[in-house]
């Protein structure tokens, strides 16, 4: 099996669920460091739809400025549009499978999918 990571290096989280995917015997890990390779406005929707969320729902606060620039107000396409312009607006980390997608707080979710 596949599984893809949008991962942050610096997120405890982040790296907490890479080591649950590295250590799940058959899984194959790619691991995308969204801040080098940004999203796009499309991957970010198919992510939000598959996890069964909204963009606002993924809205990173903590160590942004989204509250100050009125994200947390913004409609959809806004927030998206903030989220490319951005990656570090989006919580961390997504993991994508063959059986779905998880925003994977806590790590454990990612379970879920392998």
């Amino acid at each position: 099996m596949k599984a893809i990571i949008w991962h942050n290096p610096a997120c405890g989280t982040s790296r907490n669920t890479l080591a649950i995917l590295e250590e799940t015997p058959g899984v194959e890990v790619e691991v995308v460091q969204y801040l080098k390779t940004p999203y796009t406005a499309d991957k970010l929707r198919q992510l939000f739809r598959d996890a069964g969320m909204s963009a606002r729902d993924a809205l990173r606060l903590r160590g942004t400025d989204a509250e100050e620039r009125g994200l947390t107000d913004a409609d959809e396409d806004a927030i998206i549009a903030a989220m490319v312009e951005n990656p570090a607006y989006v919580d961390r980390p997504f993991v994508e499978t063959e059986k779905g997608v998880r925003y994977c707080r806590p790590q454990d979710r990612v379970r879920e999918i392998l």
